[in-house]
């Protein structure tokens, strides 16, 4: 059986995996720790501004429980941004249902994501962050649609969705008359 932290928390074992010391939250943060930001608070400032399930995941590297996200079933046009700090992250048209309980996407916008090294729950897998703010979003596997390949596994609470009506008048109201 392929094990990923997603399953292990989807079977009800990653809080016991806790607990018990075998894995961190934090886990596989690594690399990360020593990246600058254009968005930098504190750990208080981050706990004001967000939820504390946001905060878990965003800053702690959490996971939200599978099938737990409205935005896992929104198809909607429209832009999905960092819950964190508000950057673009994805757009409506890449996203597709995987099935895994968590908003996924083949392809992020370009230059709005990194990338690290996650060891955490005994395996190797890649992280994916926010690049303004390095708050942590999911991971992303190989195991998505065409054009890329790729599934970025997000979870929802790392995200606020904007539908496409709601982003044009964004983008109006910025434009000079």
């Amino acid at each position: 059986m392929n094990m990923d932290r997603r399953s292990f928390n989807f079977l009800g074992l990653g809080s016991m995996a806790v607990t018990l010391g075998l894995a961190s939250p934090q886990a596989g943060a690594g690399d990360r720790k020593e990246m600058s930001f254009e968005v930098k608070k504190t750990e208080e400032e981050w706990r004001r501004l967000l939820t504390p399930e946001q905060f878990y995941v965003l800053r702690k590297h959490g996971t939200e429980r599978a099938h737990t996200s409205p935005l896992d079933k929104v198809y909607d046009a429209g832009i999905y941004k960092c819950a964190g700090c508000g950057q673009e992250l994805f757009t409506s048209q890449t996203k597709f249902n995987s099935g895994t309980g968590w908003p996924s996407f083949y392809q992020p916008i370009d230059g709005k994501i990194g990338t690290t090294t996650d060891r955490s729950f005994f395996m190797v897998r890649t992280e994916v962050h926010c690049s303004r703010c390095g708050g942590h979003l999911g991971h992303v596997f190989n195991d998505g649609p065409q054009p890329t390949g790729q599934r970025y596994c997000m979870n929802g609470v790392s995200l606020t969705f904007v539908p496409a009506s709601e982003s044009e008048k964004d983008k109006s109201a910025d434009q000079p008359s």
